[in-house]
């Protein structure tokens, strides 16, 4: 049997890299050679056992490579193209995916999250998932394409109207990219908060008209909040700077049974909206287009390139607060 390494978490808090065995595509389906794989910080969440995934499990969905080996049936692939894919494994057949809301379809899955991804040397991905990336874009680039999908996914359920003033909590990989977004789509004013002054001026070079560390935040009205940090703590701050018909957006993944508290009379009084964005639904294609027009910048964004045999050792760290994307390179 032909085997492959990679990282394995076995249960919450393990991880370890392993000889597993090599992923032979199906019908309809690709094995990529895994070339990049970005760190989110839901695959955060899997090692410590803070998401919905089984164990053991293959982490990793957001990832470019080159096409391996094609199953039967795939005729627009072909070995050696240089590709990335989109990790959702929705039914197709349940009333959510026949009504454009995929991401909550009720047999929801993904690579990485769900079923074994791409934190190995091989994956083996759905055919129609996949997209061949332009030779412009780098294997470094072409892993945030999933990301860029989930931002785009937020810009869809934001509808953000010209000339709104927002703030985004939260300066990370996926805060840098939501900050890119919004400056591109009509935000006016544009203040983003974070722990790290290294970040928030990165975050002004991306569009952000101005920075607040975290420590000196007052509030003040803002028409839209975005929480891109995933903690709870975090997200209760942030419903002070809601303006009367704010809207609220939480993005960053919050452990499942976090509290927050929210005052429902000024909910009601007030007028606000407050929103999920729940990873990817449809947004894949936007998003692949957006990544290949080159409005991104995206290469400051990966602070860190590991290898595969690094990873479990890297997990076990405590994160980094200057740390934008580290990327697990197995080229």
């Amino acid at each position: 049997m032909k085997i492959m390494k990679a990282l394995v978490f076995e249960r919450p808090g393990q991880a370890s890299i392993q000889e597993m065995p090599y992923p032979k595509p199906g019908p309809g389906e690709v094995t990529i050679r895994v070339r990049r794989v970005g760190i989110c910080g839901t695959d955060h969440h899997i090692f410590h056992g803070e998401f919905i995934s089984p164990y053991p499990i293959i982490p990793g969905h957001e990832f470019s490579g080159i096409v391996h080996e094609l199953g039967e049936g795939v005729v627009h692939l072909k070995p050696g193209d240089r590709v990335t894919a989109d990790p959702s494994l929705f039914c197709g057949t349940c009333e959510y995916c026949m009504t454009n809301r995929g991401n909550q379809c009720v047999s929801w899955g993904a690579l990485g999250n769900t079923v074994h991804g791409a934190m190995a040397e091989y994956v083996a991905v759905p055919a129609g998932n996949v997209m061949v990336l332009p030779d412009a874009v780098t294997m470094e680039e072409g892993a945030f394409a999933e990301p860029l999908a989930c931002v785009v996914h937020a810009m869809n359920r934001l509808q953000l109207q010209s000339g709104s003033r927002v703030v985004v909590f939260g300066a990370g990989a996926m805060g840098q990219q939501l900050v890119q977004a919004l400056a591109h789509s009509g935000a006016s004013e544009l203040a983003v908060v974070d722990l790290s002054e290294r970040k928030l001026q990165l975050a002004r070079e991306h569009g952000a008209t101005r920075g607040i560390l975290f420590d000196e935040l007052r509030e003040e009205a803002f028409d839209v909040v975005v929480e891109a940090t995933g903690i709870p703590q975090v997200a209760e701050r942030a419903f002070g700077c809601m303006g009367r018909t704010a809207k609220y957006l939480q993005f960053g993944v919050v452990p499942p049974g976090s509290r927050v508290t929210l005052d429902p009379f000024r909910l009601y009084n007030e007028d606000w909206t407050i929103l999920g964005s729940m990873a990817i639904n449809h947004t894949f294609i936007p998003a692949f287009r957006w990544l290949c027009s080159g409005r991104f910048r995206l290469q400051p964004l990966v602070s860190k390139v590991i290898a595969l045999e690094d990873a479990p050792d890297y997990f076990r760290q405590p994160k980094d607060k200057d740390e934008y994307k580290v990327q697990i390179t197995l080229e």
